[in-house]
């Protein structure tokens, strides 16, 4: 199988492997290409001619926190968290491409409940990328259709540097 057979979690993993490997004596470091996601094509202008900006803006749905009761049953473990995902140690891009693929077959699953490990951040007093990233993510057009809600996750599985996410039922 060459690199190109890969599939996109498979680069991810593959990747990180290898930036984690350290050349042998005496030979040098070969150079891992990043992982590039396509980005989004912007929306063309309205047709009369008038500028994007003053188009009707679509109504911005947010992703609500999970209620006081929720939240409680799955700190106490009476509501079963049946995925997690780790991103510690991960770009943005590979963090990305992984929560997408992950969420994407959970929804498919059924799963109701998974913990999204993020991290603190830094140990520099800053906090981390992911951190911030992950929840403004949860809350675009590409995760839209699969979370529910999300928030912050309990001390014991990880507070700050986690996040409980409901997914959405699935419609028959």
């Amino acid at each position: 199988m060459s690199r190109r057979d890969l599939s996109d979690d498979d680069r991810i993993l593959w990747n990180l492997v290898a930036r984690s490997a350290r050349p042998l004596k005496g030979k040098t470091a070969v150079e891992i290409p990043d992982i590039i996601e396509p980005k989004p094509i912007p929306a063309a202008a309205p047709a009369n001619g008038a500028p994007a900006a003053a188009a009707k803006p679509k109504t911005q749905h947010v992703a609500h926190s999970l209620d006081d009761q929720t939240h409680e049953k799955l700190k106490k473990g009476r509501l079963p968290i049946e995925g997690r995902v780790d991103l510690h140690g991960m770009t943005q891009d590979e963090a990305y491409s992984l929560l997408h693929t992950f969420l994407h077959r959970a929804h498919a699953g059924g799963v109701r409940y998974v913990l999204i490990i993020t991290g603190k951040g830094s140990s520099s007093g800053g906090d981390g990328i992911l951190r911030r990233a992950v929840p403004a993510w949860l809350s675009t057009p590409a995760f839209r259709h699969l979370v529910s809600s999300h928030d912050h996750a309990a001390r014991n599985h990880g507070g700050s540097g986690a996040l409980y996410v409901r997914l959405r039922r699935i419609r028959s």
